[in-house]
């Protein structure tokens, strides 16, 4: 049975201490064989002759975290998993910051990164998150997922 982690969200970008402590952690379970990571940054993208100089992530949290735990419960059903650990970020993310983490842990790398994969598109598209983002000239839009 996997432990159910209770608020996926961090305020701002995903500190760098938080991926490091993460994968740190699991160095002493000798059960485990591979671990998959997704680190998702924020683009200086180009929109209308605009770059994007951040994003502001907002998000329905009660539903999110009901969501989130029927997709971890869903994963370690459908892979064998030794561990899990999402981080998506709230709040203003500047370009070239961390705004999303995803790591998954098991004793063989396929199941670690089909996993990670499934993990990654599912929040994706299932999460009620919702980007904003904000130009260099103070301007904003709403972010499209591709």
């Amino acid at each position: 049975m996997h432990k159910t982690k209770s608020d996926i969200f961090i305020q701002g970008p995903i500190p760098a201490t938080v991926i490091a402590d993460t994968i740190t952690k699991h160095g002493s379970r000798t059960d485990i064989g591979a671990h998959s990571l997704f680190l998702g940054q924020i683009r200086a993208d180009e929109v209308a002759g605009k770059t994007v100089r951040s994003i502001e992530y907002t998000n329905n949290k009660e539903l999110a975290l009901q969501q989130m735990d029927s997709i971890r419960s869903q994963i370690f059903a459908k892979y064998d998993l030794s561990c899990m650990h999402v981080y998506h970020s709230e709040g203003i993310v500047h370009a070239g910051e961390i705004c999303f983490f995803v790591f998954t842990s098991s004793t063989r790398r396929k199941a670690a990164m089909n996993a990670s994969q499934e993990l990654v598109e599912r929040i994706k598209s299932e999460l009620p998150i919702w980007g904003r983002e904000i130009f260099e000239d103070e301007s904003h839009q709403w972010k499209i997922n591709n």
